[in-house]
């Protein structure tokens, strides 16, 4: 017998896939999210050009989509966080941990040489349900 595994195609105030894949997926007791840009799910547009305005975006897309599947950042165990320029980390890292609230998971960063839709940050998370 398999591992039971749940795709979510949509969710309530998240941003919807700009591609063929899921926002959030469910296998067993783990819960894998997509890396988020930050894209303002009414408009499907980038909000501004700048890191504070976008790693705040991308952190309310994820809290949204956790919501969706009953979860919260609490049940966060790994994170990924891409940059374009490694220069903003430190602007990204206070953004993440206020919207963490001491939660500290995991978490890897990587500078990368671009992102979707021209996007300067995306974030995707591993959460446990219990």
């Amino acid at each position: 017998m398999g591992t039971k595994i749940e795709c979510f195609e949509s969710i309530a105030n998240a941003p919807k896939a700009v591609g063929p894949y899921s926002p959030v997926v469910r296998a067993g007791n783990l819960v894998f999210l997509s890396g988020q840009v930050g894209l303002n799910p009414q408009t499907a547009q980038l909000v501004g050009s700048g890191i504070k305005e976008q790693t705040e975006q991308v952190l309310e897309n994820l809290k949204a989509v956790l919501a969706g599947v009953g979860l919260s950042f609490k049940d966060v165990v790994k994170t990924v966080i891409f940059l374009t320029d490694l220069a903003n980390f430190q602007t990204v890292n206070a953004i993440y941990g206020d919207a963490l609230e001491g939660h500290k998971p995991a978490r890897s960063t990587i500078q990368v040489s671009a992102l979707p839709l021209g996007a300067i940050v995306e974030i995707e998370m591993i959460a446990v349900v219990d």
